[in-house]
């Protein structure tokens, strides 16, 4: 089911939105629902990163160059 929410954003954001949204031709509504969709998987991400990182660096991964060496 759809819920509508309502945010205030400063005039310059507003400004952005609609200039984006008018370039790529999609409502206001979608280019936010798709803001907040990427945000929300970069976060977790990022918290599932960081989660593994002590798992990785304990098998002697430090950076992703070490992992593509390994597995490429």
């Amino acid at each position: 089911m759809r819920k509508i929410l309502t945010i205030s954003v400063d005039d310059e954001l507003k400004l952005k939105i609609d200039n984006f949204a008018k370039e790529y031709h999609i409502s206001r509504s979608e280019l936010i629902k798709k803001a907040l969709r990427k945000y929300f998987y970069l976060q977790e991400f990022r918290k599932l990163r960081s989660e593994l990182i002590p798992y990785a660096e304990a098998k002697g991964y430090f950076t992703d160059e070490d992992i593509f060496k390994d597995f490429s």
